[in-house]
């Protein structure tokens, strides 16, 4: 069942986003050459208990994966691009790490994820992450009063097709609110004008996330983190979005982001400012 929620139960997501914005600023200040992704992980543990947030994985087990989740942020490193379990790994120049995390405030849960480029960038690098940026763009302004999911899907799709990325549809994004993962798969590929009609108060984790040159996935043998078939590098950005009567809302969006310049070379900085 889909629900629609209330400004009100809006605001209160909003305040958890926050939050979420909040600790993938710190990651991606924290996250340089020498740093163990254990020590960002528990970095991140303290955040949340200090905020008196709830961890959406700690102790997730669905169908995939090997047990349950037990750790609060997943990190990715380089051709890993989705559920990266973190594990005992120092992050070396020229890395890409994907960090995503999903919390809960007072019953109300945001997802959001972002690629840093650890030290030296690569172009290749700095290329994929700004398309998967530009597609979140799109797909939030796809996210609108009379559109449908479809529209959404397409925005995505247009983008990596425009930089020569496949898409994987897979893994995707999906409805979100009281829990991490609400009814609605949101593909990062599909045709325009199809699926569901977009209504005020529909709240979504959008999340394009791209592999240089496959869409095909392979899991690691903890039975979470998934890489590029072929090796290649990846990219993941997601915010957590609110369709309004309005502009679509982003209820994860951090302060330093600057959607109005998203193809512009502001975005080719790798830590934030």
């Amino acid at each position: 069942m889909i629900e629609l929620k209330t400004p009100a139960e809006i605001e209160r997501m909003h305040v958890t986003g926050r939050f979420v914005a909040e600790v993938l600023t710190e990651v991606g200040k924290l996250a340089d050459v020498g740093v163990n992704l254990m020590d960002l992980e528990h970095h991140v543990r303290g955040m949340i208990e200090r905020r008196g947030a709830e961890s959406c994985y700690w102790d997730y087990a669905p169908s995939f994966g090997k047990g349950p989740f037990r750790n609060v942020i997943c990190l990715a490193v380089n051709d890993a691009v989705l559920h990266g379990l973190p594990h005992d790994y120092t992050l070396r120049d020229g890395d890409v790490l994907k960090a995503d995390i999903a919390v809960k405030i007072d019953g109300w849960a945001a997802d959001s994820a972002r690629t840093v480029i650890v030290g030296t960038a690569a172009e290749e690098d700095l290329r994929i992450v700004r398309a998967t940026e530009e597609a979140l763009e799109a797909a939030i302004d796809a996210a609108r009063p009379g559109n449908r999911l479809g529209d959404i899907s397409a925005a995505i799709g247009a983008v990596a097709r425009e930089y020569g990325y496949p898409v994987n549809t897979e893994f995707g994004g999906h409805g979100i609110g009281r829990t991490m993962h609400e009814e609605l798969h949101v593909p990062n590929k599909g045709k325009a004008g199809r699926g569901l009609k977009l209504e005020p108060g529909l709240t979504l984790a959008l999340e394009p996330w791209f592999a240089r040159t496959t869409d095909r996935i392979v899991f690691d043998p903890d039975g979470w983190t998934i890489r590029s078939a072929d090796g290649s590098r990846t990219a993941h950005t997601e915010h957590t979005v609110a369709v309004t009567e309005d502009a679509p809302l982003v209820l994860t969006r951090r302060e330093q982001e600057n959607p109005s310049a998203q193809a512009g070379p502001g975005l080719l900085s790798t830590k934030d400012s």
